[in-house]
């Protein structure tokens, strides 16, 4: 048994934590805007430098709502916004509406899963972003493991959107969130976390007039002539 000493001074290293506690964040955060969320995350935000990853029960649930927040924060400060390989053309108006600029979007068109793995890595590695947005819904632990690497090796967000079907599967991403809709609102389910485990949804309010999310199929559909951004590749 450990002297009591030292078991107290254990918890100051941020890779340490009891079983029974929230873990300090092993660096910095971006806040998300939603109270209830932010102090069910270490750091309280959305971790800098480490994988986090979304399960969706269906695009355009409202997955990009949990993070507009953290990236109007970063188009703000006049950081890129890499997306790689969204299912659908984003929303302009939506977008707007967060406060994210257009100018801050840069969006990569790939057609496997491999060319969108390689395309995270470079956004990553190049430190030129402050968010990295894939959309990869199956992937290998090899292949993941390698993305922890390089988000641990930058300073950027790298959030990876996922399908739900993958949840029981091991994956080295430090942050795991499941989201599906509750009592009309958005359930966000911590399936990982460093700290103890969130045994309760957290439930955020669905939006007034019920305003279309960044990426909604049917918004895509009726707004795609008149989207505000344009499609690059990152260099």
């Amino acid at each position: 048994m450990l002297p009591a000493e030292l078991h107290k001074s254990l918890p100051v290293h941020p890779a340490l934590w009891r079983g029974s506690d929230l873990a300090r964040a092993a660096g910095p955060c971006i806040a998300s805007g939603f109270h209830a969320l932010d102090a069910a995350l270490p750091g309280g935000g959305w971790p800098v430098g480490a994988l986090t990853e979304l399960l969706s029960a269906h695009e355009g649930i409202g997955e990009l709502r949990v993070l507009g927040h953290a990236l109007a924060t970063l188009a703000a400060r006049g950081k890129q916004l890499a997306w790689i390989a969204p299912p659908h053309q984003p929303y302009g108006p939506a977008l707007e509406a967060a406060g994210i600029r257009p100018a801050s979007i840069v969006i990569v068109r790939t057609r496997v899963a491999r060319d969108t793995l390689w395309a995270a890595e470079q956004a990553l590695a190049s430190n030129a972003c402050g968010a990295v947005l894939a959309w990869l819904p199956e992937a290998s632990f090899t292949l993941l493991r390698r993305l922890q690497l390089a988000a641990e090796a930058g300073r950027a967000l790298a959030l990876m959107f996922r399908d739900p079907r993958v949840a029981s599967a091991t994956s080295p991403a430090v942050l795991r969130i499941a989201l599906d809709t509750q009592d009309g609102g958005l359930a966000l389910r911590l399936l990982k976390r460093r700290g103890a485990p969130l045994l309760k949804p957290i439930l955020l309010p669905a939006l007034p007039g019920h305003a279309p999310h960044a990426v909604d199929r049917t918004a895509f559909q009726e707004s795609a002539a008149r989207s505000l951004f344009a499609q690059r590749v990152l260099a």
